[in-house]
């Protein structure tokens, strides 16, 4: 298996990028497709006398940054990492993409490059969402601030079918995020998509609260990109408020140190629960081939572990059953 990776535009840097990469590839004996500045990697690798077995290697003189406008940037930066790595993958020198870059822009060179799924509107990012059951999956993350109802019919007909993959959940069920429970509740965003939804294939739940995400009543809960953005984020900044009280309510004294030695194995698993590097990177659902965006954010663990969750993600072959389904 041959993965694609752009290692341009991430907060931490190319090198923190490369460092995850290789791991990757020691851990899971997959190849790479390094596309990047060739120097910076060429020093990295011989810097530190990594064997290049398996690893080619292909320049980039262009990246794409947040402040890109998405459409404009995969039209005129013909060689940014982003643009090339999304050729690659659409020419099948590779097996999947991941890249940590321009959120708007991965979805781009998605859509206008790699290709849309046939019956497919939109490409939502799919992100898995921790529960009191396990996990249950989030979509639209952040790729459509703006949406129609159609758009999260198709939402939640592709995160039905990731689910069952992922999840081992038979006709898994699907809530739509909203601001109550009762059918007549919402925008006309979500008034409409209720109907729709109501009237599908789909095991449809109903509506349900952001209070009631983590209770693991649905697998899967559809939005819009902009709304689900926000339940990420913060979700992201309360898990790590709440790890910051704990830390000081444990180092206050000895007696609350001794306790945190008692229970340091149990607050490690509750911490890699809710730490967003456990997961790494979330499928862009809706293009012909596997796209994956990693956190901005993103240290060398996380990015390896995003690269796990592309590599399981070929491996079962969604795309095809989401093509095959739609």
């Amino acid at each position: 298996m041959n993965i694609i990776v752009d290692l341009m535009g991430s907060d931490k840097g190319d090198e923190e990028l490369l460092v995850g990469a290789l791991k990757a590839k020691e851990e899971y004996g997959i190849d790479l497709t390094l596309v990047g500045n060739e120097k910076t990697i060429l020093d990295y690798l011989n810097k530190t006398n990594y064997n290049s077995k398996g690893i080619s290697i292909v320049n980039a003189s262009e990246t794409i940054t947040n402040e890109d406008n998405p459409v404009m940037a995969i039209r005129k930066k013909k060689e940014s990492s982003m643009v090339i790595a999304a050729n690659l993958l659409k020419e099948g020198k590779g097996d999947g993409v991941i890249s940590t870059g321009n959120t708007g822009a991965l979805l781009a060179s998605g859509l206008f490059i790699v290709g849309r799924i046939k019956g497919i509107d939109r490409a939502a990012i799919s992100a898995p969402y921790p529960t009191k059951k396990g996990f249950s999956i989030m979509l639209d993350s952040g790729a459509n601030a703006d949406c129609k109802p159609e758009y999260l019919l198709q939402f939640a007909k592709m995160g039905s079918i990731y689910a069952e993959k992922l999840l081992g959940v038979k006709n898994p069920k699907v809530g739509l995020v909203n601001i109550g429970s009762e059918q007549g509740k919402g925008n006309k965003l979500t008034l409409e998509t209720y109907d729709l939804l109501k009237n599908s294939d789909v095991n449809f739940y109903g509506n349900i609260e952001s209070r009631e995400l983590t209770s693991g009543e649905v697998d899967v809960f559809v939005c819009d990109g902009f709304t689900g953005n926000i339940i990420l984020k913060n979700t992201e900044g309360v898990a790590m408020y709440i790890f910051s009280i704990l830390k000081g309510k444990f180092m206050k004294n000895m007696r609350t140190k001794l306790a945190a030695l008692l229970l340091k194995k149990e607050l490690g698993e509750i911490k890699e629960l809710m730490d967003y590097r456990e997961y790494g990177g979330a499928p862009i659902l809706g293009v012909k081939k596997p796209l994956f965006k990693a956190h901005g954010s993103s240290d060398s663990t996380a990015f390896k572990n995003g690269i796990k969750q592309l590599i399981d993600f070929i491996e079962k072959d969604i795309i095809k059953d989401i093509q095959d389904t739609l």
